[in-house]
């Protein structure tokens, strides 16, 4: 069975991108280079390497759409958080899963989910 090994996204400064990421999500730093930085989730289950204009990779930040979902435990919290992000408002469905989006300083949309 296949895992999922890293998400990868465009951004413009790594630096800046991980310590927004690690502030906001708890993500902790594992590796910060001039092309890339790297992030793990607590339980290291969930890994984010934020790629920059040297990494060579063609797609630029500000993504239109979510490429991956942020899962979080407190909804209301975590929208309350982004709040200076103009976050979207709660949708879905509570037996299948609640979720808003936003973006990142970067402009790359997010989905926040509950589960």
């Amino acid at each position: 069975m296949a895992q999922l090994g890293s998400v990868f996204l465009p951004v413009t400064s790594p630096r800046d991108a991980a310590a927004w990421y690690s502030a906001v999500f708890g993500l902790a730093v594992s590796s910060v280079q001039e092309h890339a930085a790297v992030l793990d989730s607590p339980d290291r289950e969930f890994r984010l390497t934020l790629m920059g204009p040297g990494s060579g990779i063609a797609a630029r930040p500000g993504l239109t759409w979510a490429a991956f979902s942020l899962l979080v435990g407190d909804l209301e919290a975590a929208r309350k958080s982004l709040a200076d992000r103009d976050p979207g408002p709660i949708s879905g469905d509570e037996h299948t899963c609640l979720w808003f989006t936003t973006t990142d300083p970067d402009g790359n949309t997010l989905l926040i989910c509950d589960r």
